[in-house]
């Protein structure tokens, strides 16, 4: 059974992406099946730290990207909005280039939060960074008003 609320468009995806982070650092999402869905980001001067690596807060970037677009998908967006509540890294090895690609995965999908396993790894395969994401889901009632 598939966790989709709505099927993910990856072409209407890739067009939210215009004028935020994510075009700048060029996360491109790329697949999804009944269980997941995978994006990538670019691995260069967009995303380096000074000693060209791949920057932690850039792996965060696309952690919460792909995680945060993984709850809305699968929430009834006509009655719930959802929010990232908290999220962490664990950075295992350093990148310099190509693409790191999220494999967001969902680990608990309750109706006042979801909790997100993704795991980024460099062109090789190899795990680079594993994230937890944790969204909360909020009735769209109690949004709170601005200033």
């Amino acid at each position: 059974m598939s966790l989709w609320h709505a099927l993910p468009d990856l072409e209407q995806l890739n067009a939210n992406q215009k004028n935020t982070i994510g075009e700048w650092i060029d996360i491109r999402f790329e697949a999804f099946d009944d269980e997941s869905i995978t994006a990538s980001m670019a691995v260069d001067h967009r995303t380096h730290q000074p000693y060209g690596l791949l920057h932690g807060g850039a792996s965060v970037v696309l952690a919460e990207s792909v995680g945060s677009t993984a709850s809305y998908l699968c929430i009834d967006t006509s009655k719930y909005y959802c929010v990232g509540l908290e999220i962490n890294a664990n950075h295992l090895r350093g990148l310099r280039s190509g693409r790191v690609t999220a494999v967001a995965r969902n680990l608990h999908r309750g109706r006042t939060t979801h909790v997100w396993d993704i795991r980024l790894s460099g062109d090789d395969g190899k795990l680079s960074c594993i994230s937890r994401l944790t969204m909360a889901i909020v009735p769209l009632g109690e949004i709170p008003s601005r200033p």
